[in-house]
């Protein structure tokens, strides 16, 4: 009996069912995160779940369509892509257009509706960078060949990093290094650019008192328990409270406006108090599941321009799993970071959803 060859035109469907069953399951920990938040702001336990299911029904349909365009046609996409989200990251700081909450302009409204750019960025960035490096191969062992998606980068980081938004910042520009490494760069180069890359962080942080503020929380968050420090220390309960094996979903207590931003840039927290570690450790183990089979999809592809794309795509989601895990647990400066597929957030959970029917594409072909 001949062996069964699975065939290419499948793609890879276990991707495309676990993306999906990721966002089920982040508007389940949404509703429970946001219910006592919700009922006592909105006197609607499901307000922001709804929201999130309608952002789960487009991205749906978005990942469905991506999946079933030709990526190759994206490459034409390249120049529209960063010109709107350049246009959208700009947007942000006309009065009237902007919105502001918690001091930061991040979002531009359109009625009730609001948008993040940056969200949208960090994809059209690693579109961009991919086509460029897959009609340029040849120019990537120098820093002049490079230039063109060095400087995108930086502008997307300055536009970014002054609305402000140092995490988006971080996440650009560590994309930024990700792809020109992967683009077949020399070390050379790669250290020329890398060390100022380097410096440019603690320079950042330096400039800003905010900035400041929130390393000196990071470093001693007792030092001001009810002030810098008191996001990271509920945060902190919440994990130890924990313990191994949880409270049981919906029987938190740091939900119960102890924790802010429950439901989205702190949610992780919020599934390590009522899943324990056991549970933390099997998501974990599903948002590797994801960026290994997001990298192995871009390791089989036998074009460049695909190889990138599927890198760039994964990266882009790898680096936010990864920042939002580290900031919860403590282990770097506190920063406004979305979980992907889990946090509530339309713009980011559509177009994490289109980007993964984009690497489900480039597995088909």
């Amino acid at each position: 009996m001949k062996p069964f060859k699975k065939s290419k035109k499948a793609g890879d469907i276990p991707l495309l069912i676990c993306v999906f069953l990721m966002a089920c399951f982040g508007c389940l920990m949404i509703y429970s995160a946001s219910s006592y938040t919700a009922e006592v702001q909105y006197g609607d336990s499901l307000y922001f779940v709804k929201k999130q299911i309608i952002g789960l029904v487009i991205g749906t349909a978005a990942m469905l369509g991506t999946a079933f365009l030709p990526y190759s046609k994206l490459i034409k996409l390249k120049y529209p892509a960063i010109i709107i989200s350049a246009v959208l990251l700009i947007l942000v700081f006309i009065p009237g257009v902007g919105v502001t909450n918690y001091g930061a302009t991040r979002w531009i409204g359109f009625g009730g509706l609001t948008l993040q750019p940056s969200e949208i960025a960090k994809y059209s960035f690693a579109l961009f960078a991919a086509a460029y490096f897959a009609k340029n191969y040849k120019k990537v062992k120098t820093v002049k060949g490079v230039l063109p998606v060095l400087g995108v980068g930086l502008a997307f980081c300055l536009l970014i990093i002054i609305e402000p938004n140092m995490s988006i910042t971080m996440c650009v520009g560590l994309l930024m290094l990700g792809i020109i490494f992967l683009s077949g760069t020399n070390l050379k180069t790669f250290l020329i650019i890398i060390i100022p890359c380097a410096i440019a962080v603690p320079l950042l942080i330096i400039l800003e008192p905010y900035r400041l503020q929130r390393l000196s929380a990071f470093i001693d968050p007792w030092a001001s328990p009810k002030d810098e420090g008191y996001q990271l220390i509920q945060s902190l309960y919440a994990l130890g409270n924990g313990g191994l094996f949880g409270t049981g979903l919906f029987n938190s207590t740091q939900k119960y406006r102890f924790l802010p931003f429950a439901e989205s840039d702190f949610i992780l927290a919020i599934m390590g108090e009522e899943l324990g570690f056991f549970g933390l450790l099997i998501f974990f183990l599903v948002c590797g599941f994801i960026i290994f089979r997001g990298m192995r999809i871009a390791k089989n592809c036998n074009e460049r321009f695909g190889y990138l794309l599927a890198s760039g795509f994964t990266l882009v989601y790898g680096i936010q799993v990864i920042i939002n895990a580290l900031v919860v647990s403590g282990a770097i400066p506190p920063t406004g970071l979305p979980l992907p597929l889990i946090s509530s957030g339309n713009t980011s959970l559509i177009i994490t959803m289109a980007s993964m029917g984009v690497l489900y594409n480039i597995s088909r072909n």
